[in-house]
């Protein structure tokens, strides 16, 4: 079964490359089917090797080069249900967007097409890394395929500068984390995830190890919308296409906390063994910080989309604030509260397009009274305002449940508060 792992990121680069090569052809109905079929495929075997994974862990090594003598210089996959699970939900939302993308372009080249496989490759193959290195190289070739979808419409100087503000700021995110990983490699000589925690546990935490921690965790907060590195995400949705929006608010940013939980439970597990309370409390405060922030400016836009941006900063700020304990039962909160995040952002952001594309506007002032044409429409708005809010019977709500039964003791009311107030006021924002 482990044969399949390399899969996921094959297929997708090798379909994006017949695309280009097949673009004289300009059959877009074709193209779109191809995509489709080829995302549809990836979650398929993403699912089937996460069936697998939740009885006993995979790891695939390329070429065989498997770890001697304690050593582990290859480059391995490791199939784990978290990883794989995130892989196969990754490629599902990839699906939907490309389905969407069917009706939502009145014209579309097959760049389109290649940009958003190579965008589901380079996901899927960061869920999958096993190394430092490599989960680095895919965490880039994820941010160049994002800049350029970003841009596509590149005729349009809005959205030429809200792809250069995208790029330069999740570039500096890149150089901190590949400065991270080389102060982690100079001090192991490893690169694999589990053979650099194993090395950093035989020795106690210096300056160095504290600064690689501090280096990769800004990286992966770039990506994830965390405060003070939240800016680049509302001017990005404002000008990608919807069905990017789609992707970058339901699964790319929430890549950014995963890379950071997955960095600091394994890597850097033997630091917090020291010091029990440190990186929680920090990833707390930031977290609680980050809602509320993001809270905040999401009720103050009147642009549909920098709207649903801010949500999502405020939303990431509630994951990482109740996941911060990274015990079982919130790590398991916060995967339930991913997904249902995922979904129901991925639905509303539809919804906006939806208004972009029959009436030409996402203005919440100009489209006043122009919906009562799309009662549809608004029941989904209404129901996805109800989910943000934290409503029972919803998924968010369920994952938020259990991440504030994790907090610790002694911020248990303040968590509890700030996740309330957060999710209200970003559900309020869209009920509005």
């Amino acid at each position: 079964m482990s044969a399949l792992a390399p899969w996921p990121v094959v297929l997708p680069l090798l379909a994006a490359t017949l695309l280009m090569i097949a673009s004289p052809l300009r059959r877009r109905i074709l193209f779109d089917l191809f995509a489709i079929g080829v995302a549809l495929a990836v979650t398929g075997i993403c699912a089937v090797l996460a069936r697998e994974a939740m009885t006993h862990p995979l790891v695939y090594w390329f070429g065989g080069w498997q770890p001697r003598g304690g050593a582990a210089i290859g480059i391995a996959f490791v199939i784990d249900p978290c990883g794989a699970g995130l892989a196969a939900f990754v490629s599902l939302m990839v699906t939907a967007a490309l389905a969407y993308s069917a009706r939502y372009f009145d014209a579309v080249r097959s760049l389109y097409h290649s940009l958003m496989l190579i965008f589901l490759a380079a996901m899927v193959g960061y869920c999958l890394a096993g190394d430092l290195f490599n989960q680095f190289v895919f965490f880039e070739l994820m941010g160049v395929a994002a800049y350029a979808l970003t841009a596509y419409k590149v005729e349009e100087p809005s959205s030429l500068a809200g792809g250069i503000n995208f790029a330069i700021t999740n570039s500096l995110g890149g150089f901190a984390l590949l400065l991270g990983i080389g102060l982690l490699y100079g001090r192991t000589g490893a690169l694999n995830l589990v053979q650099v925690g194993r090395a950093l546990a035989t020795r106690p935490a210096d300056g160095l190890v504290i600064s690689a921690m501090a280096l990769l965790l800004t990286g992966y907060f770039v990506k994830g919308a965390i405060v003070p590195f939240h800016f680049w995400l509302a001017d990005a949705h404002a000008v990608a296409p919807t069905p990017v929006c789609v992707l970058f608010s339901g699964v790319m940013v929430e890549l950014g906390v995963f890379g950071a939980l997955r960095v600091a439970t394994t890597v850097f597990q033997s630091v917090l063994a020291a010091h029990p309370a440190v990186i929680p409390h920090l990833l707390l405060a930031l977290g609680l910080v980050t809602a509320v922030v993001g809270a905040v400016m999401c009720f103050e836009q009147r642009h549909l989309k920098r709207m649903l941006a801010f949500s999502t900063i405020s939303h990431m700020g509630i994951l990482l604030a109740g996941v911060s304990p990274l015990t079982g039962r919130a790590l398991g909160g916060g995967a339930v509260y991913l997904l249902a995040h995922g979904l129901t952002k991925g639905a509303v952001f539809m919804c906006a397009g939806v208004l972009l594309h029959s009436r030409g506007s996402v203005d919440e002032m100009e489209l006043r009274g122009r919906g009562r044409s799309l009662p549809w429409l608004g029941t989904v708005f209404f129901v996805g305002g109800l989910a943000l809010a934290g409503v029972p019977a919803f998924g968010l709500f369920l994952g938020k449940t259990m991440m504030e039964s994790a907090a610790p003791p002694d911020a248990e009311t303040a968590v509890r508060i700030v996740l309330l107030l957060s999710s209200a006021i970003t559900g309020g924002a869209v009920l509005r």
